[in-house]
């Protein structure tokens, strides 16, 4: 099928865009910003990168193309997104960042950012409209490698400097925690804010291999690596991020991961938010927990930036998005303490991870007490790999055929008391008792959620649905 846009920029196999689909998009992503008067000729543009193999390459082919619109390419290097991103506000000036963020190697991205922030799913139906027509014409495509001047330093420096003067110095000491370097673009930023507000650092698991980190699942190996370093080295926290540093990891001091929808539910409440905006696929007690106003969307940044924007038109103060993997943004100004934060809107990784460290830190508490205070219903996710988008799409059309077909494939787990086709299907089952399924958008994978009163019967409920959804897909072979 092809590179397409999936929950969060371009995706596709990393053989398909080197080279001519790079070029392709990245045309696109100039003309686009041309046609609308948010660029012209000599207008800057920053690329940035993540640690991935093909990345240098892609980043070197946008560059090349980004020349030949006319336009003039600057450098960021390897960096995290939202730093990318940041740095993009400041100047007033698009990017693009070569990343497929979480999913394998062998896979990659584009992400792109107009001058005020991330685009919409409008701008990346008008980017693939625009890479369409330009792949009509034959000779409109050259591919060549192009370079900038170098600005990584310089965008480094001022996404450090924004979280660096956002909490007290010493607010963080005592608290021995583990960066989990793996090959994440955020491993050394991550080491110089921490040991800035106070806190030990202890670098482990540096990989100059890359390592796809998901957030949102985590893997049983890196679960036995977690629990391992947590007591070997007496961590109070583990904290990472995934391969571009957008999505947060922080797991407590038995090395167990902590929920991404309960981190950024602590970023709001240190942020004393007014309006939440977050992804259907986000844990239901976020309502009762926040205790102010929650609005629900379908999974993927765009739609959670496009409720925040819709909010702040109304005039609402305090908005604050974020999804199930951790990834928090920002609609509207904040303080904290008095020093002020400005607007990011789109998904950043330091903020849940400072948020939830100074939490511990202040009450002089355990991570582990830290989410037990919340009394959130026990939500967990897994995912099925190589589970192709065409398979996910025949499974929702067979359930969506009829009630009778969701009873007969989900009937042997429970009743099934509602529905809702938000986003992929989400089943209201009796007990109290949620199980969600959805087709990722960046990768051929079928996500399944689940929740439930208790560990045991979340751990079990997972079970259930992925073996049912294993089953229907051994069936239809």
């Amino acid at each position: 099928m092809g590179p397409k846009f999936g929950t969060s920029g371009l995706r596709g196999l990393a053989t398909e865009l080197v080279g001519r689909v790079a070029a392709l998009y990245a045309t696109a992503f100039a003309n686009m910003l041309l046609e609308r008067g948010q660029a012209g000729p000599g207008t800057i543009v920053l690329i940035g990168r993540d640690f991935r193999p093909s990345s240098p390459e892609i980043a070197a082919t946008c560059m090349g193309a980004l020349a030949r619109a006319g336009m003039v390419p600057v450098d960021c290097g390897a960096l995290p997104t939202p730093a990318l991103a940041f740095y993009g506000l400041k100047l007033g000036a698009a990017s693009l960042m070569v990343t497929g963020s979480h999913i394998p190697a062998d896979r990659n991205g584009i992400k792109f950012y107009a001058p005020n922030g991330e685009i919409n799913k409008a701008d990346e139906q008008a980017i693939t409209r625009l890479a369409e027509q330009l792949a009509a014409d034959a000779g409109s495509i050259k591919v060549e490698h192009g370079s900038g001047a170098d600005h990584s330093a310089e965008a480094t420096r001022h996404f450090i400097e924004r979280y660096k003067a956002l909490l007290p110095e010493t607010l963080l000491k005592g608290l021995n925690v583990g960066v989990y370097q793996h090959s994440s673009v955020a491993r050394d930023i991550l080491i110089t804010i921490l040991e800035s507000l106070g806190a030990t650092i202890l670098p482990i698991g540096r990989s100059e291999v890359f390592i796809p980190i998901d957030t949102e699942a985590v893997s049983a190996a890196t679960s036995e690596k977690l629990a391992l370093w947590a007591k070997k080295y007496a961590l109070d926290a583990i904290v990472s991020t995934d391969g571009d540093g957008d999505r947060p990891f922080v797991a407590d001091e038995t090395g167990s991961p902590l929920r991404g929808d309960l981190l950024g539910l602590i970023s709001a409440k240190l942020l004393r938010a007014k309006f939440i905006a977050t992804p259907i696929t986000s844990n239901s007690g976020i309502e009762a927990a926040s205790g102010v106003e929650v609005v629900r969307t379908r999974v993927g940044s765009p739609y959670v930036i496009s409720a925040m924007t819709e909010a702040v038109g109304y005039g609402k103060q305090g908005v604050i998005g974020f999804e199930a993997n951790g990834g928090v943004m920002l609609g509207s100004d904040f303080s904290v303490g008095g020093r002020p934060l400005s607007p990011l809107p789109t998904r950043d990784s330091v903020l849940p991870i400072l948020a939830t460290l100074k939490a511990a830190a202040e009450e002089k508490i355990p991570l582990s007490a830290v989410v037990a205070r919340h009394h959130l219903p026990v939500a967990l996710s897994s995912r099925i790999e190589n589970y192709s988008l065409d398979r996910s799409c025949a499974l929702l059309a067979h359930l969506k055929a009829s009630e009778a077909s969701v009873a007969h494939l989900f009937g042997g787990i429970g009743r099934v008391k509602a529905t809702d086709y938000m986003d992929g299907l989400r089943l209201t089952l009796d007990g109290g008792r949620t199980l969600h399924i959805r087709p990722s958008g960046n990768a051929p994978e079928l996500r399944c959620y689940v929740e439930a009163e208790d560990p045991g019967t979340a751990e079990h409920l997972l079970a259930q649905g992925l073996a049912v959804l294993n089953n229907w897909a051994e069936e239809k072979r």
